[in-house]
């Protein structure tokens, strides 16, 4: 999944971090506060890293919402209905404009 800034951290970066707080939560007194200490240095926000976590807990299945392989297919079919939405409506159109030309070109003696 691309986003519109770019992405200063690689996966493994990534992936190697939230595996850093999941390893080392019970090591400080609240997630936070591991979130805080792994974000700082790593060099990213600790919302960032929350954000991170959350993600990961979320494709795991450990925690409900919809993880991120369907939330790119359903992007993907949003994105692709809004074309064929678009497309439809342009062959509307020019089959109505063809259609008032054909009434024209056939009323004219």
């Amino acid at each position: 999944m691309t986003s519109k800034t770019t992405n200063k951290f690689s996966p493994e970066v990534r992936d190697r971090a939230v595996r850093m707080v999941l390893d080392h939560a019970g090591e400080h007194p609240s997630r936070w506060a591991a979130v805080t200490s792994i974000a700082a240095k790593i060099g990213c926000t600790p919302q960032t890293l929350h954000d991170w976590v959350k993600k990961a807990e979320v494709d795991s299945g450990q925690r409900a919402g919809f993880p991120t392989e369907m939330a790119e297919k359903l992007k993907a079919l949003e994105r692709e209905n809004r074309e064929l939405r678009q497309a439809n409506e342009i062959l509307r159109k020019a089959s109505a404009y063809f259609a008032m030309a054909e009434l024209d070109r056939r009323s004219k003696p």
